[in-house]
């Protein structure tokens, strides 16, 4: 699974909002420097986060953005289906060859591994929360590690 940047700095964002103290808030300007990415960036990225229920702005001289409800209710999986541009189903759309569409899509055997994949990922992305990724990179390591269903194994028969 490739995470793309918009996906990658939108959960850095949270991230850092999931950080801040109940009642705190950071601007646009504040987000944009402690990611290291433009204001105009960090601005998209909040409102598609604003829009879909993540996060709060408000106005004023104490206003800024803040989470808009708890960050151990935050996913990472629906995170990702809010920044992802990209449809696990749809997959096939993204044919590169010479011919008008892929010569195996009325029977693909690797569509139902790429299919599986992705709901493996999903399904380890579902028992993540922002809460889980505050602190630091050890700390965050240990609790990862920690999490019952992220490893197995494939089997192929």
């Amino acid at each position: 699974m490739k995470i793309s940047a918009q996906e990658e700095y939108g959960l850095r964002c949270l991230v850092q909002l999931a950080a801040l103290a109940d009642g705190e808030a950071l601007t646009l300007p504040q987000i944009a420097e402690r990611e290291g990415i433009s204001t105009a960036n960090a601005g998209k990225l909040m409102w598609t986060l604003n829009n879909a229920g993540f996060v709060k702005s408000a106005r004023g001289a104490k206003g800024g953005y803040s989470l808009d409800r708890p960050a151990k209710e935050i996913y990472l999986s629906e995170v990702i289906r809010v920044l992802d541009k990209d449809e696990i189903g749809g997959h096939c759309d993204s044919y590169t060859g010479v011919e008008d569409s892929c010569v195996h899509t009325g029977d693909c055997g690797i569509r139902a591994v790429i299919v599986g994949l992705h709901e493996i990922v999903e399904n380890a992305l579902s028992n993540i929360s922002l809460a889980q990724l505050v602190g630091t990179e050890k700390k965050v390591d240990e609790r990862f590690h920690k999490i019952q269903g992220l490893q197995g194994t494939v089997e192929l028969s």
